[in-house]
């Protein structure tokens, strides 16, 4: 029996809820007292002090509300979370705004539950909850700029720091909106050039006929219009650091005249008899798997391999759903102050909803959602209602969350291949999830091998690299 650490008040006028309530939460460690309505509950806070009251919004004589607002009354930092069967924006709004630490709707997921009441007991006051969320933001907050604790981000993290001091040039490989740019952006903050350029080129918004003359600059007369010399970005990132975004989108001619500036740190503008040298360091960036363009003939294999001494690759936000809360409580705080409003927290149900959610333009997508959240929002709280999230990716989740396998549908004809890889997929990364990525800890919670384990993630593309 694990020891007791703390005192649960639960209040619902449903005995069986009440019942499931006291097991699972005595299971868990709890001090669990029980009250059948409101009033019951009143007496019961008057009479003593509970470190949390889980709270029922329907009672069986008055409102789980003013429930709430009496145990503030006596107890003014009293941990309080709602739950209800009957959820509306408006009931949660109303309970947050009368100091609920949360609101979940019922049915809930036990584990979220258990989680919210965790969280819900180190936090006394709204002040120590503002405090404890910035402090939780300065913990996942990395380089002054990555938001982030997952195995594979941890992983980032370490290669950004062996390798920042160093000349190396790195490949910076991952899916559009995965923050490859930030990834570029921390190595040369942690080196020795963190004072001098850093040059940011974007190698696909560039017209061809003009990016010879945005890289290398020109001498005057070199071409109609060439009024005066003009200095290229290579020559502005002198001793600094230069990123090429999108390298994958260079054409081949232009991929010969950067191999000679990788390789020697020179080059001429265009209309120019002299070399120019240059101490830079390069960072390239490409979201196509270069390897395969550099097969296709697409690439240089050469310049691949200039490029390519350290490659670190960033996943995809679908592969790191443990970052999804903290990621977005910053993006919150930072369009919150932006919009002038005070909008202090996501509600865990919001966060569960983000979290069911693949976000197939990753880091930026939630970005952009919770940007148009904020200032669509009305309310001190981001609840599920206040998630701008389209039609489209609410049927998603709600198909994900609702999905039932029916033999009935067997008359009708069925994909079995998809409905069985749909379940393995499933069981695979929730099981890296519950192992907090390690792949033999996830096998043993599969009971198979690693061995199989490993094929089968293979199989599905699911690449977790921690053992």
């Amino acid at each position: 029996m694990k020891e007791t650490k703390a005192h649960i008040l639960v209040v619902d006028d449903e005995l069986s809820m009440r019942q499931f309530l006291e097991l699972l939460l005595t299971k868990e460690g709890y001090a669990v007292t029980c009250a059948e309505n409101g009033q019951q509950a009143i007496k019961l806070l008057d009479g003593g002090f509970y470190d949390l009251l889980l709270c029922d919004i329907r009672l069986g004589d008055i409102s789980g509300i003013d429930v709430l607002r009496k145990a503030k009354a006596i107890h003014p930092n009293a941990i309080v979370i709602m739950i209800s069967a009957y959820a509306t924006a408006e009931n949660a709004v109303q309970a947050m705004n009368d100091g609920a630490f949360d609101y979940l709707p019922k049915p809930f997921n036990n584990n979220e539950l258990k989680q919210t009441i965790a969280k819900a007991l180190k936090l006394r006051t709204l002040t120590d909850e503002k405090k404890s969320i910035d402090v939780e933001l300065k913990r996942n907050l990395h380089f002054d700029m990555i938001v982030g604790n997952s195995p594979r981000m941890e992983h980032i993290f370490e290669i950004i720091r062996q390798i920042a001091k160093t000349k190396t040039s790195v490949l910076i490989s991952g899916e559009s909106g995965t923050g490859k740019e930030l990834i570029a952006r921390a190595i040369h903050q942690e080196s020795d050039r963190k004072n001098n350029p850093f040059v940011v080129i974007n190698c696909g918004s560039i017209p061809e006929t003009l990016i010879e003359s945005e890289f290398f600059g020109y001498k005057k007369g070199a071409f109609t219009g060439a009024a005066s010399d003009k200095k290229g970005l290579f020559e502005a990132a002198d001793t600094g650091t230069i990123f090429l975004d999108e390298i994958g989108e260079l054409n081949l001619p232009m991929q010969v005249k950067l191999l000679r500036v990788v390789q020697e740190r020179v080059f001429k503008p265009v209309g120019g008899n002299e070399d120019i040298s240059v101490d830079i360091r390069i960072l390239a960036a490409t979201n196509k798997r270069l390897e395969e363009e550099v097969i296709a003939g697409r690439f240089r294999e050469d310049l691949f391999y200039r490029i390519n001494v350290v490659e670190i690759k960033v996943p995809p936000l679908r592969d790191r759903k443990g970052d999804i809360r903290s990621l977005a409580q910053h993006f919150l705080d930072k369009y919150s102050r932006r919009a002038g409003k005070e909008i202090t927290k996501i509600s865990s149900y919001a966060v569960d909803l983000l979290e069911k959610y693949n976000f197939p333009g990753n880091i930026r997508e939630l970005e952009n959602l919770i940007e148009r959240s904020v200032a669509l929002s009305t309310t001190n709280i981001i609840l599920p209602d206040s998630l701008s999230l389209s039609i489209h990716k609410r049927r998603w989740i709600e198909g994900l969350k609702n999905r039932r396998f029916d033999l009935d549908d067997v008359a009708a004809g069925v994909a079995l291949d998809s409905i069985l890889e749909e379940i393995e997929r499933a069981y695979l990364e929730k099981a890296m999830q519950c192992s907090g990525g390690n792949r033999n800890a996830a096998a043993d919670l599969l009971g198979i091998s690693l061995r199989s384990f490993r094929y089968r993630a293979s199989k599905l593309c699911i690449d977790n690299d921690s053992d």
